[in-house]
């Protein structure tokens, strides 16, 4: 959760964090649990750990987060992200993917996303198939990008969204909380390898009566 919101930007470089009992407490952890997750985020190079001060952030932006990409956080800030895994399927790319180039064919992977345990978004993927030629619901864990990198040795290093307004699709599934049709907010995005190849294209529809597209620059 820690690096989350340092890689978001939600706290800032040089913010003192609450004392460790309190941040304890509002976790449900023990505070020598806590302490743990400190120093592992400390040993990332994200946080500085001062006896008898405190601990402070250290933003890095060059300090690798599975999370550094994701932009939806819940209104009242934050949210620890989750993904349920729906399907996945090989299939020729949608004609927006296919003319980035690259394979003809992507693994489609459709997902519900949340943030901690509230529900906020549906959401397809197209991994393009030249990275792996099989792919299964098992592969997958609650971050795609980690997948990327530990298992096809791919590193996305810049994505570009576009947000707009959409309806849910069709295949909308019951589990959703919203039917198909209802106007969402809606994002797509294609991600890109540090040589430009454009390896992923998603579509993601959200609800903004939960969760907000969040983008931040700077220390501010």
């Amino acid at each position: 959760m820690l690096i989350r919101e340092i890689a978001a930007g939600r706290l800032a470089d040089g913010a003192r964090l609450p004392p460790e009992r309190d941040m304890a407490d509002e976790h449900g952890v023990a505070v020598g649990t806590l302490r743990k997750a400190l120093a592992d985020v400390e040993a990332k190079g994200m946080l500085d750990r001062v006896q008898g001060s405190g601990n402070y952030v250290r933003h890095r932006p060059a300090v690798e987060s599975v999370y550094a990409f994701f932009r939806l956080e819940l209104l009242q800030g934050g949210g620890l992200p989750r993904a349920k895994v729906l399907s996945v399927k090989r299939l020729p790319k949608p004609p927006e993917f296919a003319a980035l180039g690259g394979h003809a064919e992507a693994h489609r992977i459709r997902r519900l996303r949340y943030l901690g345990d509230v529900l906020i978004a549906l959401e397809e993927i197209w991994l393009d198939a030249g990275w792996r030629a099989n792919v299964s619901t098992g592969d997958l864990s609650d971050s795609l990008y980690r997948f990327y990198r530990q298992e096809l040795g791919l590193s996305v290093a810049a994505v570009e969204d576009r947000i707009g307004v959409a309806v849910l699709p069709e295949w909308t599934p019951p589990a959703f909380h919203l039917p198909a049709g209802t106007t969402t907010g809606y994002i797509t995005r294609i991600s890109r390898t540090a040589a430009k190849e454009a390896a992923e294209y998603s579509r993601t529809w959200y609800d903004a009566s939960r969760a907000n597209y969040i983008s931040r620059m700077g220390k501010g």
